[in-house]
């Protein structure tokens, strides 16, 4: 996979074909999966690379279709609440959907009907938590956006599907980078670097353990208190991409050559990196200490920060089975488990 992040939306592509608004059954369904951040949160807001793994067994399902009856404009929605973090608040009521995603909704039916949209049922169901950095929005916006494109017609290019999930993550995030938007769509290792994708190479299995720390991050205010902290002293900024860069290109060498327990000491020198921000918890640091006790090859929190998940690494799905067990007895509110599977670079 090598891509260019962004393609830019095309406008005046034709309406819907005479008579499609009078199949009461017409529907379209769109799929994606969570994902973790392995190496690079944001540094790669800023250019510098990063790189995420999916998340399969987390998975999202959006089903759009015609309303039965019009609500007068693309404002009739059926929107269960996703699943929440460990005593947080899901993105939004029954009914109700989150801005970005409305944004996204009205931006297709523009799109593809013009201005005269017509009323929609959207139902979505998802088991990514949200608000732990595991991909939650970004899977959402892009079943989504496959939904609307099957409904609609609007025979979306791959380009083009970003360009429809960043307009929900930008408005979730305030700059979001790409890379979950990458992420929740591919079912290898993602490497973003300079706004262009690709696939990394991985020499052998690996497993991860991901860890709820019981408390939802904030990617929105971390990016904002990183980017105050960085317009007031320019220098840590430099000297903080220059470290990111450099950790993750000899986590990337390492994980090329399958040398597992190299990636894992670049993993938690990561997770030193973004906490000397302030990016961490005490929650989060503890469960990192837990897991490198308890035998993980690495640890870093993973994501936005300020809350929400550790990811940790392991070599083998019993490794990953013990350790789980052993953060699940100290303080983690959920655990994960998911392989990394070897493959050639693309």
């Amino acid at each position: 996979m090598s891509q260019q992040r962004s393609g830019g939306l095309r406008t005046g592509r034709a309406a819907l074909p005479p008579g499609a608004l009078d199949q009461g059954r017409a529907s379209g369904t769109g799929r994606a999966h969570g994902k973790a951040i392995l190496l690079g949160e944001h540094a790669v807001v800023y250019g510098a690379p990063a790189v995420a793994v999916p998340l399969p067994a987390l998975s999202c399902t959006v089903t759009a279709g015609f309303a039965a009856e019009s609500s007068g404009g693309p404002d009739h929605h059926r929107y269960p609440p996703l699943a929440a973090p460990t005593g947080g608040a899901a993105p939004s009521a029954a009914g109700t959907m989150p801005p970005g995603l409305c944004l996204l909704t009205d931006t297709a039916l523009r799109q593809g009907h013009g201005s005269d949209p017509p009323a929609l049922d959207i139902t979505m169901r998802s088991d990514i938590p949200y608000g732990l950095g595991l991909g939650s929005s970004a899977a959402c916006a892009r079943a989504l956006t496959h939904a609307l494109d099957q409904l609609l017609h609007l025979r979306l290019t791959p380009a083009e599907i970003l360009d429809y999930i960043q307009i929900a993550e930008n408005t979730a995030h305030g700059r979001a980078s790409g890379i979950d938007a990458l992420a929740t769509g591919s079912n290898r290792p993602v490497l973003l670097a300079d706004g262009h994708a690709r696939t990394p190479a991985v020499g052998t299995r690996a497993w991860i353990v991901i860890a709820d720390s019981g408390g939802p991050g904030d990617t929105r205010q971390a990016v904002g208190m990183l980017r105050t902290a960085f317009d007031e002293h320019p220098p840590r900024r430099e000297q903080f991409l220059a470290r990111s860069t450099a950790l993750t290109g000899c986590a990337l060498r390492a994980l090329a050559r399958g040398r597992l327990d190299a990636l894992g000491r670049y993993l938690t020198d990561c997770h030193a990196l973004l906490a000397a921000l302030g990016l961490s918890t005490d929650p989060v640091n503890a469960l990192v200490d837990t897991a490198l006790t308890h035998g993980a090859l690495g640890a870093k929190m993973t994501g936005g920060g300020l809350g929400g998940c550790v990811i940790a690494l392991t070599d083998t799905a019993t490794a990953a089975g013990t350790l789980a067990a052993r953060l699940s007895e100290n303080g983690a509110a959920r655990t994960w488990t998911a392989p990394v599977e070897p493959g050639r670079p693309v």
